[in-house]
């Protein structure tokens, strides 16, 4: 297969104090498969994920070269890097509120973004977001478009960004921990409507993610990360089945341990109802 992405020997330097965020990370993401990038909080999962959009703070350094279909994106200007964001390159926040501008209904986000990349005009991008709408379970899609970010629910700002990434349809989605503010119930829907994504789109997709649960339901490899350097890689399977890195086994072995809580906790509950 072909790789869409390649990214080769990244550093993020913070210019204001000196650290190094990351250092020298490569790797690669194939036409059509997901791979999955998790560690802890401040592993720099994100910062990796925000510098191939090139969105990180500009205090924040970044160096090495970010290959996109051939293209090193990395050098590009600012301008022409707005032209390849989201019909390229989409990215999904972990908090629904951020990605929308509080001021103005969801509707008018969604004409600005559609009708720049495409020049579509009001009635083919209300066709569409209503398609794309339904196909992730948000009913009554008319009501939703005129309501304001801050009176919508998290998950369903997060299925409103899937909605906008299907009709945009870009080469790669990055989703950056996109369940992290969901209640379990949702977070479960969100995973569904990522599954069904990839499945109707064919695109490529990078999963940022520390629930490990998810990752092994959604991804095809696993880049593990660790104080800002990349310290295992492999296929879901290699990595849950036989990882060599002390940090991954644990990761590891804690979700097993919060699943296993977790059932019991359940069992009991069961046994509590009956």
């Amino acid at each position: 297969m072909m790789n869409i992405l390649e990214v080769e020997n990244l550093n993020i330097r913070d210019v204001r104090t000196g650290n190094v965020i990351i250092y020298n990370s490569s790797f690669n993401l194939q036409e059509g498969s997901c791979l999955a990038i998790v560690g802890e909080s401040g592993s720099g999962k994100s910062v990796t994920c925000k510098s191939i959009m090139r969105l990180n703070n500009p205090s924040l350094r970044q160096s090495g070269d970010i290959f996109l279909n051939g293209e090193n994106i990395n050098q590009l200007s600012e301008k022409e890097m707005r032209r390849i964001r989201g019909r390229n390159l989409c990215m999904i926040l972990q908090n629904g509120m951020s990605a929308f501008n509080p001021s103005c209904v969801i509707g008018q986000h969604m004409k600005e973004t559609l009708s720049q990349h495409f020049g579509w005009n009001q009635n083919e991008i209300e066709a569409k977001m209503n398609n794309a709408m339904e196909s992730v379970m948000l009913k009554n899609p008319t009501e939703i478009m005129n309501k304001y970010p801050h009176q919508l629910s998290g998950g369903m700002l997060q299925r409103l960004m899937i909605a906008l990434a299907f009709v945009l349809e870009p080469d790669i989605i990055i989703a950056d921990e996109p369940t992290t503010a969901l209640d379990t119930i949702s977070q479960f829907e969100v995973v569904e409507q990522f599954i069904n994504l990839r499945e109707r789109m064919g695109c490529s997709m990078i999963f940022v993610s520390h629930d490990l649960g998810v990752v092994k339901r959604i991804a095809d490899y696993v880049l593990v990360m660790k104080d800002g350097k990349i310290i295992e890689r492999g296929n879901i399977r290699t990595i849950f089945s036989d990882a060599q890195h002390e940090y991954t086994k644990y990761l590891i072995s804690t979700k097993e341990e919060l699943s296993n809580h977790f059932k019991k906790m359940m069992g009991r509950s069961n046994l509590a109802e009956n």
